[in-house]
């Protein structure tokens, strides 16, 4: 038996519909901003220098160093950044850029753009703003940092509720006009973490312990529904270096001294923190009647930064150096410690929340991220810096004085400041 020879005519087409031939659609050209989250190692830089674009579009990303959490991100070379930790950095002054990333903590957020493609956008007047709120993919707002202080009849106001279905998942819900409520919380507000710790760990029974346990307070991570599931379609990770703050205990103080005719009056010592063994900065021996004390400074109280410039993986001799080059005022930002173990808990540093570190003018300033061995001056009466066998190290506490007995180290001028070089940034 013979079959018909089947000839294809293109004119004529085919009647099955599933091999109609269609022509390929066109490629779509339009600008596609990318997520990358970078995530380093307490000390470690994230691996690349931010600068400024001299016709003035935008922030570009340059020189990654090899295996660092940003190349490992995605990032690439002449990105230009869009966002940072969610939130729109294009109208933004350079420097409070720099100080978002350096007070992050150990995560870090960024939206970023081709080179190409920015340069397309910009050409064609495309509003960046709202091409970043576009990837969200519907209405997204950040999550919520609240912190709460137990009322002694309401108690916190606020009830634990597991989802239905959906195993260590919580909504709360709140009493009207109660302490939650005051501080930020709503009802149907997802639950994502409790004093520190991700509720996905804790079954119902665990936070409602937390939250009997918790004497005068409690700190919660929450989000509303829809908004979490706009970073579930993105695939980021609901955390407190993304969130909106919300009456937060323990602020940090900006302390603006002058120099008096006996200098500043208070000793910066190094030392170790007994239970972590971690090294940090303290503010000691404050005396009576001198500047330091009139502006509140606390003896026992962690130096954070200099003149905007946060210190706290600084050597001690580069924080001496940053205060004398000050010369007869200086600006501190410091914190109890207390307040540092709150927010190192939270992964994150006092600063990110401390508005005054992110907006104010700091073009005199540079950005030295380091992780090296901390080590002390001793700064006594003569002038200079003292020879290497007076340094004074016990356990690896050391401290630099700007009492009335000392005198400042004369110091020659950084190579590292910013209105010197150009406009370029390690992180």
């Amino acid at each position: 038996m013979e079959f018909p020879r089947f000839t294809f005519n293109p004119k004529e087409g085919i009647d099955n519909p599933a091999l109609v031939i269609a022509d390929d659609p066109e490629p779509d050209h339009s600008p596609a901003p990318r997520l990358c989250q970078l995530k380093r190692l307490e000390g470690q830089s994230f691996g690349f220098y931010l600068q400024v674009v001299k016709d003035g579009q935008g922030f570009e990303i340059r020189r990654m160093e090899p295996w660092s959490p940003a190349e490992h991100s995605g990032l690439r070379e002449g990105d230009r950044l869009l966002e940072v930790n969610d939130e729109y950095v294009g109208n933004m002054d350079f420097y409070r850029v720099v100080r978002k990333i350096q007070a992050c903590g150990l995560h870090l957020f960024l939206l970023v753009l081709r080179r190409d493609e920015y340069e397309q956008a910009v050409c064609m007047g495309v509003d960046l703003q709202t091409l970043a709120t576009a990837t969200k993919g519907g209405r997204c707002s950040r999550p919520r940092l609240c912190h709460i202080s137990r009322h002694p009849e309401q108690g916190v106001g606020m009830n634990i509720i597991s989802v239905e279905g959906q195993k260590s998942q919580y909504i709360v819900s709140t009493v009207t006009d109660g302490p939650a409520e005051r501080a930020g919380v709503c009802s149907g507000d997802r639950l994502i973490w409790i004093n520190g710790v991700m509720t996905t760990t804790l079954s119902l029974s665990s936070l409602n312990r937390i939250l009997k346990k918790s004497s005068n307070s409690v700190t919660v991570l929450v989000i509303d529904s829809e908004s979490e599931c706009c970073y579930i379609r993105r695939k980021m990770p609901i955390l407190p270096v993304l969130a909106e703050f919300c009456s937060l205990p323990h602020t940090v103080k900006t302390l603006h001294l002058v120099k008096g005719s006996d200098g500043y009056g208070f000793l910066l010592r190094q030392e170790k923190l007994k239970v972590t063994r971690r090294i940090v900065h303290v503010l000691r021996e404050v005396d009576v009647g001198s500047p330091a004390e009139e502006v509140g400074m606390e003896d026992g109280d962690l130096l954070l930064g200099v003149n905007g410039e946060p210190v706290e993986s600084m050597e001690h001799e580069d924080i001496v150096k940053r205060i004398k080059q000050s010369g007869d005022e200086v600006s501190l930002f410091s914190i109890s410690i207390p307040g540092r173990d709150f927010y190192r808990g939270l992964d994150i540093s006092p600063l990110l929340f401390h508005e005054e570190f992110t907006v104010q003018d700091e073009k005199k300033q540079a950005v030295s991220c380091c992780n090296k061995s901390q080590s002390g001056t001793s700064l006594r009466r003569g002038g200079g810096s003292l020879s290497p066998a007076t340094v004074c190290v016990q356990d690896r506490e050391t401290g630099s004085a700007f009492h009335s007995h000392y005198v400042p180290i004369q110091t020659g001028n950084f190579t590292t400041q910013l209105s010197q070089r150009s406009s370029d940034v390690f992180l």
